[in-house]
């Protein structure tokens, strides 16, 4: 249960702590995530609500784990260690910990209630950081007791390899809870940036018109996805926006861009395809489901 006697991070200028960390949500970012986490050192709970997600998602993190070892970058016994790390659990009022990432559905009302819930169980010192690409922080934040500990931790997919963390403050961030989650991911190995509250951050915001606009080019019928993606690949783009919207899902994708969308006051530039959106309405979300643009079975 929460601790009410713990002092609020309003009140305080210290840079809190993080020892324990835990992940909501065992899906492709959750546990990546938690991957990260335990190779660096950090006893970590991973938790979902579906006991078949989360034995899929600790059989990712061992093969994840292995993977480095064959390369060198681990020993069987550090992998070993990083594993016994990680506590998973379909039992939310067992994640109690000094920082709690959400990796669930970019759904603000899902965000809200896990948030409140995870409030009630943890004391006001407990970080709530929020892995969204796009929603506010500022709007996660607001129905949240103690909303000065709610900030964005963005990591990238896929987690373990791209360097990247967005940390985000709401209007309501203590400056310390930045700097606490800035200092964190430095020792996860990854690079943070600072951005401001703004929909879809910095490189969301700036990539939104790579995927856009390639949807736009197929619906004008300009060019096949599959041209387009070949195009981007040989001028020197690792992925083409089609084959990077299945590595990420194409039911994520599109709901940020939906998002932001609406963030931006329904702005045509980042008008969401109806492509896009059979695609998911399909249930071709990309490799997670073995089919989106492109056939993976």
């Amino acid at each position: 249960m929460s601790d009410s006697s713990a002092q609020p991070l309003s009140a305080t200028n210290q840079q809190p702590g993080i020892t324990t960390i835990a992940i909501v949500g065992a899906g492709t970012m959750g546990l990546g995530i938690a991957q990260v986490c335990v190779q660096h050192g950090f006893p970590t709970i991973l938790f979902d609500i579906n006991e078949a997600v989360l034995t899929k998602a600790q059989q990712s993190i061992a093969a994840g784990l292995s993977k480095l070892v064959d390369k060198g970058k681990l020993t069987a016994e550090e992998r070993e260690a990083a594993l016994a790390r990680l506590r998973p659990t379909t039992d939310l009022s067992t994640v109690q910990a000094d920082l709690i990432v959400e990796a669930v559905v970019e759904k603000l009302s899902v965000k809200h209630q896990l948030f409140q819930e995870l409030a009630a169980l943890n004391p006001p010192t407990t970080i709530l950081a929020s892995n969204t690409s796009s929603l506010p922080i500022t709007r996660l934040a607001a129905p949240i007791q103690h909303p000065e500990r709610v900030v964005g931790m963005h990591f990238f997919n896929p987690a373990p390899l791209m360097p990247l963390v967005e940390v985000i403050s709401g209007v309501a961030t203590a400056p310390a809870v930045a700097d606490a989650v800035f200092a964190l991911a430095e020792k996860l190995g990854k690079k943070p940036v600072r951005a401001a509250d703004a929909p879809g951050f910095i490189v969301n915001r700036v990539a939104r018109h790579f995927y856009v606009e390639g949807l736009k080019i197929v619906e004008e019928q300009v060019a096949s996805f599959q041209v387009v993606d070949e195009l981007m690949e040989a001028t020197g783009f690792r992925m083409g926006p089609f084959r990077l919207m299945d590595l990420i899902g194409v039911d994520t994708n599109f709901s940020v861009t939906s998002a932001m969308f609406e963030a931006f006051h329904f702005d045509p530039k980042f008008r969401p395809s109806r492509i896009q959106q059979q695609k998911v309405d399909a249930g071709q979300h990309g490799r997670k489901t073995g089919r989106g643009f492109y056939d993976y079975s």
